[in-house]
């Protein structure tokens, strides 16, 4: 059960990061690297919302375990 609560924290946590990334470069904060598709793209910020919050939820149940 150790490992499996570990796991789900790192899991979680890189979604998180994750998330934050894909929030700055489809809100245009983060523009790196200059060719992605995914600079000043709406939809990426709103995906980038759902993962932070998947990842953060993933937080809690490794926390709670």
């Amino acid at each position: 059960m150790r490992i499996v609560r570990r796991v789900l924290l790192v899991v979680g946590c890189l979604a998180a990061l994750m998330g934050i990334v894909w929030i700055g470069q489809g809100s245009g904060v983060f523009p790196y690297p200059a060719s992605s598709f995914m600079i000043d793209q709406t939809p990426w910020v709103y995906r980038g919302i759902l993962l932070a919050i998947a990842g953060l939820v993933t937080v809690g149940i490794s926390r709670r375990l």
